[in-house]
């Protein structure tokens, strides 16, 4: 039997096995007495801790009646799973990738994650995140789409055994004025309103060359599985499961921690910035 390895691919197919069985009102045991699969391998799939064969897939999701789209996509992801990086070449935003995106969340121990540039998306209030969805024309119905989807991982953030939180902002992130200067105030305001354990760090504007200018990352950490690197840009986003390149991430997140302001010292830095936009 082939070890586990639980990459980005690997376990985005079996988020979308999961989904679908769950779509269909299957439990485990009762999918895999239908389809003459272990319930451990079945699980296993699920998982990601290993990869069914192709027709084994077809399986599934013929039991499942999964079709179109959704079904080319598990297929893809069932030829690739073996892959250790993942580069996704669809907007961050599009609803399958969030789809799994929020499930990478969900299920991690912690989070690390660096913004320079933009509030985080899952500390955002809805004006100023629609402003970012709606950019480029985008159809009014998947921006709303999409916004509910964001809104279902902020309400994971909460949950009683939601992943420990480290989230970190460049000072540009509370000035650039996303859908002006109300929404942005409305933004800071939240931010400083939120309770302890949600609550962001910011880092300065100033000082010399630090590994966060060269981008935002995220890194999320398991209990019993490998840490995967979350690299979230304009036209598609990247999962880096490579372990020298986790290792550097890892580095880079905890120098841009020692840089970061504590809490309470960021709170008041992001009230300075409002009372300088209501001035």
């Amino acid at each position: 039997m082939s070890p586990p390895i639980a990459t980005p691919r690997s376990r985005a197919l079996g988020f979308g096995l999961r989904k679908a069985r769950k779509a269909r009102g299957y439990g485990l045991r009762e999918l895999a007495r239908a389809t003459d699969v272990h319930a451990a391998e079945l699980s296993n799939w699920e998982l990601g801790l290993r990869v069914p064969k192709i027709e084994e897939v077809a399986l599934l999701l013929g039991q499942l009646r999964v079709l179109g789209a959704e079904r080319d996509r598990l297929f893809e992801l069932a030829r690739t799973a073996r892959e250790p990086n993942w580069l996704e070449k669809e907007m961050p935003d599009a609803p399958a990738i969030l789809t799994s995106l929020a499930e990478y969340e969900r299920t991690a121990a912690a989070i690390f994650s660096w913004q320079p540039m933009l509030v985080h998306g899952l500390l955002q209030t809805p004006d100023y995140a629609r402003t970012i969805l709606a950019y480029g024309g985008s159809a009014p119905q998947l921006v709303e789409q999409r916004l509910r989807v964001r809104t279902i991982r902020q309400t994971a953030m909460r949950e009683h055994r939601a992943p420990e939180y480290s989230i970190v902002l460049g000072e540009a992130a509370l000035r650039q004025e996303i859908g002006g200067t109300e929404i942005l105030t409305e933004q800071l305001r939240y931010l400083v309103g939120l309770p302890r354990r949600l609550a962001v760090r910011v880092v300065p504007a100033g000082g010399g060359f630090h590994p966060g200018l060269n981008g935002s990352f995220s890194v999320f950490e398991y209990s019993d599985l490998p840490a995967i690197v979350f690299l979230d840009q304009h036209r598609g986003s990247a999962y880096i499961y490579d372990e020298d390149q986790v290792t550097d991430y890892k580095s880079a997140a905890k120098t841009m921690g020692s840089l970061a302001l504590d809490v309470d010292e960021s709170r008041a830095f992001i009230e300075g910035v409002i009372a300088e936009l209501e001035a």
